[in-house]
């Protein structure tokens, strides 16, 4: 095999400037010497904080030589905004450096095609690999270990701090809070368990401290805050329990509430009469393609749970980490996957065939639970049919179109909407968060409206004695809002994500993931394909052969004649384990086996010029 080129990385540039660095700018050489990985991310991504997670731990195992910088690239308008760019630094606690690049200046020096991507810099300068998606952390952490060793015996490798300067901390009660529960009367704690006396009138989850927090009616008044504030799956009472950036909060029937715990996979109960947190569902571990989709609560993995609602005798799950939606059964302690196919995008029709795109609120009104599908910018719906259940759209177009649009639905534009609420008209109110707004979509008359702006990325909303009571998560407060007869008027705008379209040629075009297993691992094909692709296209009529699903990594697309532009959709899964001892050595009994995966949205335009091959990376050494 020919060795590989050695490619000299592209130098660091962002229009944003440099995050957590203590105000100091760096190029790639003031980091000579060290290991640097790159993480391409976007905060709305929920696989790029997945992957932020992943880090977490080879960040601090190898802090003395490893140096990772965050290259926030955005999708939405309000990605490139630099001030929601530090929010966002905070609320996920990256404690690491992070260079904001709004123009994705670095992304297209390192061609970066999804989020999230990681690129590994070795110590003299050059590109030594790259991995798209996630999964990748121990692949990173071996290569890591092998550039270590090799620049050690080279004399090429430093050691030392690295050029991280964490912020100071700010003196808030809350801190970037995600969601709210209107606490039913009587549901406040027994007398002597309330440390600061007074009644619970609102449940808010304080994302960024790891906790939930009671507050008084005024919305201000701290209560009690049940959890240590530190990360981690810890059941017991207020003072013992811990989170994981917890988000969604939902009643049960036996006066219990359900917290979806987001980081930590897991689906938590808060009883308000003890303070105490139980585990309800969740193993800690991250749901991966072949996992079980149904199965004993306690014993199933789970995959970033953004939201929960009781509906149709079940708690729904929005799990956003899958693009699905799972029910939790309290009476047999069971979960299942109840709608989506794990495939992110915009597709309705029956609940199993429905696809997601980061589905982050729910809201049970009547015969419909409410969705607000933040990926796609849309709200959506659950209901009943013949078969079982189906999954429709009220708003939204797909992956790539938002705005702040009113109007009839069908062309309305949302932004990223992380959470809905049901109003006592049958409308629904929906956080538009990357907006800053509260809109209104009345199902009756088919009307998107305005309800009020200048909200901080609004995460949710509860209604309150004819008010509506709004979390403003990067305001780090509760807003009660008065509910207007008349919607606000704003003007209308329109926006595409802005990424570079790939020119390719009419006619045949040949698809390749590439996938190069870790070294140590070999594809694992002991149960069957160890890889997979879905290909499909925006529009549908972009593609005259080649779509669906097959175990390749590679494909001959066909164009369609007459279409000159659209967006390839890309899902790949390539599994992968320890590879058997070598010659005299014995069979490794009980291989780390891997899954790696993930999605990519290729912007493409037809033109007699353009290249007759598409390549995705998937995992491999640079070329």
């Amino acid at each position: 095999m020919a060795p590989h080129a050695r490619v000299r990385a592209p130098e660091l540039i962002g229009k944003g400037g440099w995050l957590n660095t203590g105000g100091i700018s760096h190029t790639l050489a003031d980091l000579r010497g060290r290991i640097v990985i790159l993480d391409f991310w976007t905060f709305c991504c929920v696989n790029c904080l997945h992957v932020l997670d992943e880090l977490r731990e080879l960040e601090e195992k190898h802090r003395d030589t490893v140096v990772i910088i965050g290259v926030h690239s955005p999708k939405f308008a309000h990605e490139a905004e630099h001030r929601a760019v530090v929010d966002a630094v905070e609320r996920y606690e990256v404690h690491h450096p992070v260079l904001d690049d709004p123009e994705l200046a670095t992304w297209k020096q390192y061609a970066v095609r999804a989020w999230p991507t990681l690129v590994v810099i070795d110590p003299e300068g050059y590109v030594v690999a790259q991995h798209a998606g996630e999964g990748h952390a121990h692949a990173v952490e071996r290569l890591v270990q092998e550039l270590e060793e090799t620049h050690a015996a080279k004399g090429t490798l430093r050691r030392g701090e690295g050029p991280y300067v964490a912020p100071e901390p700010a003196p808030t009660d809350l801190r970037f809070p995600g969601k709210v529960l209107r606490l039913p009367a009587g549901s406040a704690a027994r007398p002597g368990t309330v440390p600061t006396g007074g009644a619970a009138a609102y449940l808010v989850s304080d994302s960024t401290r790891h906790a939930l927090v009671e507050l008084a009616e005024d919305g201000e008044t701290v209560v009690r805050r049940i959890g240590t504030g530190e990360r981690g799956l810890t059941d017991g009472g207020p003072d013992e329990a811990r989170f994981s950036e917890p988000q969604g909060l939902a009643q049960l029937p036996d006066g219990r509430i359900a917290v979806a715990d987001t980081v930590n996979h897991a689906l938590r109960a808060y009883d308000p009469a003890t303070g105490r947190v139980t585990t309800l569902a969740g193993t800690g571990r991250q749901w991966w393609q072949g996992s079980p989709t149904s199965g004993p609560a306690r014993g199933t993995d789970l995959s970033s749970p953004w939201d929960v609602a009781w509906f149709a005798d079940r708690l729904w799950i929005a799990m956003a980490g899958v693009h699905q939606l799972w029910t939790y059964d309290p009476a047999t302690e069971t979960v299942e996957a109840a709608a989506g196919t794990t495939n992110e995008g915009l597709v309705d029709g029956p609940a199993a065939e429905a696809w997601f795109a980061q589905p982050s609120g729910l809201a049970a009104a009547g015969d419909r639970l409410w969705i607000a599908d933040s990926e796609t910018s849309a709200l959506r719906w659950v209901e009943r049919d013949s078969d079982g259940f189906a999954v429709r759209t009220a708003v939204g177009t797909g992956l790539f179109d938002f705005g702040h649009r009113d109007g009839p639905a069908g062309q309305a534009l949302l932004q990223h909407p992380l959470g809905v609420t049901a109003l006592p008209d049958g409308s629904v109110a929906v956080s538009d968060t990357y907006n800053h707004a509260l809109r209104r979509y009345d199902p009756a008359s088919g009307e998107v409206s305005t309800l009020a702006t200048d909200l901080r990325e609004p995460s949710d909303a509860v209604l309150a004695d004819g008010d509506i009571v709004v979390v403003e998560s990067a305001r780090h407060r509760l807003t009660r809002l008065r509910l207007p007869e008349e919607a606000v008027r704003v003007e209308s705008v329109a926006h595409r994500t802005q990424r570079a379209a790939t020119d390719v040629a009419p006619g045949r075009l040949r698809l390749d993931v590439v996938f190069q297993a870790p070294p140590g691992q070999k594809l694992d094909d002991r149960y069957g394909p160890s890889t997979r692709m879905i290909v499909s296209s925006t529009p549908p009529e972009l593609l005259a052969g080649g779509e669906g699903t097959g175990t390749d990594l590679s494909r001959e697309l066909v164009l369609a004649d007459g279409v000159t532009e659209g967006v390839l959709h890309v899902s790949a899964m390539a599994a992968s384990c320890d590879a058997p001892g070598g010659p005299g050595e014995p069979e490794n009994e009980y291989p780390a086996c891997h899954v790696h995966q993930q999605d990519w949205g290729v912007p493409v335009r037809v033109t007699a010029d353009g290249a007759d091959r598409l390549p995705l990376v998937l995992a491999g050494l640079a070329d």
